[in-house]
């Protein structure tokens, strides 16, 4: 009798509230619809590493068995990417190749909020809270910015495998956000007149050989700057590979599907698991989920404000909007865009160029990514 109330008797406060959390997750991905592929495996995840003395974590627990032979190793974060390669078109950024740079000036937010984490963790120790912030952490925290769950993992686990599950969380919710971050960011740093420019849309038909060259070169030059990003890199241009070859199209329908949902389902529900009351429940968590926010705001920012600039020297202006559009929540953040330009102007048609400058986001994110796997250990030697 006593062992069938273990579980009863085994529950404190922490768990009661992480379940709450957990079901909250699965709440917003079904009544609200805010990523429901990831929000949905991660509430039902934390719910069961929650339940008292639960068979699903532990050395036996099939969870912790995932977590071992999935993330600790960066397997799940890397097929994710093969997945994603596969199902993003490099078309409309080969047209307009201009675009690069707004995928470049969006990831501004995640070197922000790294030198913002740095100055929070010793502000906090001055006010006595044992909440440790090095430039491991801070660089944790700052590719939340990325808006780009598998990077923000691949980095954390890197650096800070503590902090893993807060920033796992906060990445993908934010990203489930950004129709409801991004729109009271770009009006208050654009007039109305800014969100109505035109933008021609130069459409032009990208030979075969340039599609299949472009994922090849990408890797090689990507990896010779940063050898570390390799593995993020050339995951995800395997896979745009795979797509544009021409010869493996069952490949490539395997990897943008079964793959894709396979690994995602994984590897939701086993991020899910590491948030153990223990672990999340403490003011480290209130402060990645504050600086998540503020990386997200940050990046939106620095590609309004980089096209308003370009626009004090180009004839033919840039609609700022769509410089918000070079974080990498791809295509999320294009169509964002595109609603608000129709909202000002319902005949202004400019997803082209949103789309542009979000497939730029999804590569500027990556190598960012890159470079601070590359940077952080030699600054720290």
């Amino acid at each position: 009798m006593q062992e069938l109330l273990q579980g009863i008797m085994g529950m404190d406060l922490g768990q009661l509230i992480m379940m709450v959390i957990g079901g909250l997750l699965i709440y917003l991905a079904i009544a609200k619809d805010y990523e429901p592929m990831l929000l949905l495996p991660i509430g039902f995840g934390a719910i069961l590493a929650n339940i008292p003395f639960s068979s699903a974590i532990g050395p036996d627990g099939f969870l912790s068995v995932l977590y071992n032979a999935g993330i600790r190793n960066e397997l799940f974060p890397v097929l994710i990417f093969i997945a994603v390669g596969a199902m993003i078109d490099f078309g409309p950024l080969l047209q307009n190749p201009f675009m690069l740079f707004f995928g470049a000036a969006a990831q501004v937010g995640i070197f922000a909020t790294m030198i913002a984490s740095l100055f929070m963790g010793g502000w906090l120790k001055e006010l006595g809270l044992n909440i440790n912030i090095g430039l491991k952490e801070a660089a944790s925290i700052g590719i939340i910015g990325a808006a780009d769950g598998p990077t923000s993992i691949y980095v954390a686990n890197k650096f800070a495998k503590d902090l893993l599950a807060p920033i796992s969380v906060a990445a993908y919710s934010y990203m489930s956000l950004v129709p409801i971050i991004q729109p009271p960011v770009i009006k208050f740093l654009t007039s109305k007149q800014e969100r109505m420019i035109r933008m021609e849309a130069h459409e032009s038909k990208i030979p075969k050989i340039v599609k299949i060259l472009f994922p090849i070169m990408v890797t090689v030059v990507a990896g010779i700057i940063a050898p570390i990003s390799v593995a993020l890199v050339g995951s995800l241009m395997f896979g745009n590979l795979i797509r544009e070859c021409g010869v493996l199209d069952r490949l490539s329908k395997s990897a943008q599907n079964e793959l894709a949902n396979l690994v995602t389902l994984l590897l939701g529900i086993t991020i899910g698991s590491t948030m153990v009351a223990e672990k999340f429940l403490n003011p480290a968590t209130i402060v990645i989920m504050v600086l998540g926010l503020l990386a997200f705001i940050f990046d939106t920012a620095g590609g309004v404000l980089f096209a308003k600039f370009l626009n004090l020297f180009l004839k033919q202006k840039v609609n700022p909007m769509v410089g918000a559009a070079g974080i990498s929540a791809f295509p999320m953040s294009a169509r964002v865009i595109q609603k608000m330009a129709q909202k000002e102007d319902p005949t202004n048609f400019i997803l082209m160029q949103a789309v542009s400058a979000n497939v730029a986001g999804q590569l500027g994110s990556i190598v960012a990514g890159g470079i601070l796997l590359a940077i952080v250990p030699a600054l720290l030697k």
